[in-house]
Formats: C-alpha cells, sequence, structure tokens
C-alpha cells in the first residue's frame, strides 16, 4: 500500500505536495517516478533514504529538492530532464520530485525548513 503524505515548506509557508506518496522501501524507491506520463501540481514522491537521483527511463522533466536528516533543504534541481543524473549529496537523507515549477511555485530555497506530514 503507497503512504500518502504531504510536505510543507514551514519556512515559507507553502506546500510542495499535496497529494505525494512515500518511497521508502526497495521496490517503491526503485520504481520512483519511472512510467510516470504526467505529474500535476501538488503531486509527487517522497524518497527515503535518499541523497541522489537519477532520472533513467523517466519522460517527464522534475524539480528535485534534497533535505538532510533535519528536514533543512540543501540543495535544489529545477526541470531534471529524463536520463540526467544528478549529484550525490553526502548529508543528503532524502528528496522530494514534483512537477516542474514546483520549487519556484513554493517558493523554496537552501536553507529552508520542511515538514512531512502522514
Amino acid at each position: 500500500m503507497t503512504k500518502s503524505i504531504t510536505v510543507v515548506n514551514t519556512t515559507r509557508g507553502t506546500t510542495l505536495l499535496a497529494t505525494g506518496r512515500m518511497a521508502d522501501n526497495f521496490f517503491t524507491r526503485l520504481r520512483g517516478l519511472i512510467g510516470v506520463k504526467e505529474l500535476p501540481a501538488g503531486a509527487g514522491i517522497l524518497i527515503r533514504p535518499c541523497n541522489g537521483v537519477h532520472c533513467m527511463f523517466m519522460s517527464i522533466p522534475i524539480d528535485v529538492v534534497y533535505l538532510d536528516k533535519n528536514d533543512r533543504v540543501i540543495a535544489l534541481d529545477r526541470a531534471m530532464k529524463p536520463w540526467a543524473i544528478g549529484k550525490i549529496y553526502r548529508n543528503g537523507a532524502y528528496v522530494v520530485e514534483g512537477p516542474v515549477g514546483m520549487i519556484d511555485a513554493s517558493g523554496t530555497q537552501v536553507g529552508d525548513q520542511l515538514r512531512v506530514e502522514r
């Protein structure tokens, strides 16, 4: 069963994911967003644990927010294209992947505090 989540930027008072899902086991992390053809605003995935991402086999670009173990934003990748490989962040604990525009629409910046609600 997929775990439904919401991801809120408490620093900005905005929402990154309103209808997100958690990927926290081998199979859900392996699949990620592979096979997704469209990602509406507010939808996406939180992958935990994760300190780097790739977009192999994906068909859409995505925004990626990298977080540390304290839910603080440590890096951002806007409009990561299919087949791209992102950087690895040694202090990364998890990532939030959402539709292109998620980062700008939420005003999210490095240093912001996020909260995951289940």
